[in-house]
């Protein structure tokens, strides 16, 4: 499976930037990874892959256990989409046109978290999902 990450803002403190690579590197054991930088919330909609089911990361979006998270994915695979692309905002969150076109918001919490937290969640919550599918030990019960 192809998975798209867009996100507003780019990762300037190295901690940030290694957590990201870390689970970068863990999700592309299991399919490809794009990450995509954007400077302004403008410059989402084109970034967006022709077919991909589309996650909007928002707080009034939908809260998932990792295990349903992990099956949606599941579910996602065997439709007819040809990727996963997940949208993170900057620190206003997204605007409603983006969010419009997204077939899910996610929430990751009813707790509100820096954007760029955000992104090292989401990767994370990702390589799990991936993790329960494959019976890998990572996710523990």
């Amino acid at each position: 499976m192809n998975f798209t990450v867009i996100s507003v803002g780019r990762l300037k403190e190295s901690y940030w930037v290694s957590a990201v690579d870390e689970y970068a590197k863990r999700i592309k054991a299991f399919g490809k990874l794009r990450l995509i930088d954007v400077k302004e919330d403008a410059a989402i909609l084109d970034k967006i892959p022709k077919g991909s089911y589309v996650f909007a990361l928002c707080i009034e979006g939908q809260a998932l256990t990792s295990e349903e998270f992990s099956e949606a994915l599941e579910k996602i695979y065997v439709s007819e989409k040809k990727g996963i692309c997940f949208i993170i905002g900057g620190a206003d969150g997204l605007p409603p046109k983006v969010k419009s076109v997204s077939d899910m918001r996610l929430s990751m919490s009813g707790m509100t978290f820096p954007h760029r937290l955000a992104k090292v969640m989401l990767l994370e919550q990702i390589y799990r999902a991936l993790s329960i599918q494959n019976n890998k030990k990572y996710h523990k019960v």
